[in-house]
């Protein structure tokens, strides 16, 4: 997706996503907060200490009030294409944060490195040709042992197709394969690459998410998760 299409959704993005994700009975906040404490749970397992976090297309800051939350202390960098996206970002908190914009091809390489690299349904709105070249970047912006957190849709899953398919920010997205995901991520010279399957019960059955750790190596999630280091 081009930086003016980014631009142009900038004011409506969260009420399209909301109404696009209606049928799980919960809101954004919720798969925002969702995915950061999966981050914290591996930061911890790693035994890393995430002083610096890149949030990778952050968009207009859906990830950074749970990432401020749950990671008080780390110094955080929003990076986007879109500057109408990141004015949005600003307004959830810019403690310790830094925003920038960049051309969608060059990560800036003043930015420094980062323990946690962490995107969240970025890829699908990047042309193909660029996922290796940007991937590598980004593997070059990490410090030693850190970590690369990726989450994507799941196209296999038929309830993720729906949404997408009725979102008009997504008109545009390719969706990808887990394990071509994979494939990418080890192109671009990382190397232990993990995936894992996100079902997000929805709301109705939120009492069966207990049982969502047992089941991440099924491809059934609406969406999955790639770490690599």
């Amino acid at each position: 997706m081009p930086e003016a299409e980014f631009d142009a959704v900038a004011s409506d993005y969260r009420a399209q996503h909301a109404k696009s994700i209606r049928l799980s009975g919960e809101d954004v906040d919720f798969f925002a907060r969702y995915k950061i404490v999966e981050a914290r749970k591996i930061v911890e397992g790693t035994g890393l200490s995430a002083g610096r976090i890149m949030d990778f297309g952050a968009g207009i800051g859906n990830s950074l009030k749970p990432m401020r939350e749950i990671f008080p202390n780390a110094e955080i960098t929003c990076l986007d294409v879109s500057e109408k996206s990141l004015s949005q970002c600003k307004r959830q908190g810019a403690a310790d944060t830094e925003f920038r914009v960049y051309d969608g091809l060059h990560i800036p390489s003043d930015l420094g490195s980062f323990d946690l690299i962490f995107t969240s349904c970025v890829f699908h709105h990047i042309h193909t040709e660029t996922h290796i070249p940007l991937l590598s970047q980004l593997r070059e912006r990490l410090s030693a042992g850190g970590i690369l957190l990726l989450f994507e849709h799941n196209p296999w899953n038929p309830l993720t197709r729906h949404a997408v398919n009725n979102c008009p920010f997504d008109e545009n997205a390719v969706l990808i394969s887990a394990p071509e995901m994979r494939k990418r991520l080890l192109a671009a010279g990382f190397r232990h690459v993990r995936i894992d399957y996100r079902l997000f019960f929805p709301g109705f059955l939120s009492a069966l998410r207990v049982l969502e750790p047992a089941l991440v190596r099924l491809p059934l999630g609406a969406q999955y998760s790639l770490t690599a280091r």
